[in-house]
């Protein structure tokens, strides 16, 4: 009679796959950190006859600050100052809606902090806040055509001329969005992705 057992092969758990540099909060901490400090770069420039006249910043937007002379323009003459009287918006949502994308964005950024449980939460802030963005992107410019189509009339009822403006190149103050606001909204919805990652990766 054997007494020969077999022996049993030892069972080896396959190790859990590493989660990552998705996994970690690296990526979406750098992407809300980089469209914070986006928010001191020149979010709106003004534009009169070809050259910039003046800028501001999407932190002096939420500050409600003044809108600052370009170097190079056209100093303080009459042109200038039409331009920026054109760039007062009228009251409107500009400053809550980049007083809420910058609030998100800090708030997103304190939640990916908080670990990858509250990666639900910078997903939703980071949608917000681009969006928020782009909110007041729409609402500047709106408010930029309003005010210059004010002008318009009362130099019109002044009777300056037919169309309300003294000369030709009054009427080409414009207003630029600059590529500095686009590439926050870029770096916003980055962060909602990557927090979004961070919560598939495996743990």
């Amino acid at each position: 009679m054997e007494t020969n057992q077999p022996t049993s092969q030892p069972v080896y758990a396959p190790a859990s796959a590493a989660p990552g540099m998705f996994g970690t909060k690296v990526p979406s901490a750098v992407a809300f950190a980089a469209g914070i400090l986006l928010f001191l770069m020149p979010f709106a420039d003004i534009r009169c006859g070809g050259f910039k006249v003046a800028q501001k910043s999407g932190l002096d937007f939420a500050l409600n600050n003044e809108w600052k002379i370009a170097t190079g323009g056209f100093g303080g003459d009459t042109k200038t100052d039409k331009a920026l009287s054109a760039g007062k918006e009228e009251k409107g949502n500009t400053q809550y809606y980049i007083i809420g994308a910058l609030g998100l964005g800090v708030l997103g950024l304190m939640l990916t902090f908080a670990g990858a449980k509250a990666g639900g939460g910078g997903v939703v802030t980071g949608v917000l806040a681009a969006g928020a963005l782009i909110a007041f992107m729409i609402e500047l410019k709106k408010n930029f055509a309003n005010s210059l189509r004010q002008q318009a009339i009362e130099k019109a009822t002044e009777k300056t001329n037919d169309f309300g403006f003294n000369s030709l190149d009054d009427a080409k103050a414009v207003l630029t969005i600059t590529p500095w606001l686009y590439v926050a909204i870029v770096a916003f919805l980055a962060a909602a992705f990557f927090c979004y990652k961070r919560m598939s990766a495996p743990k």
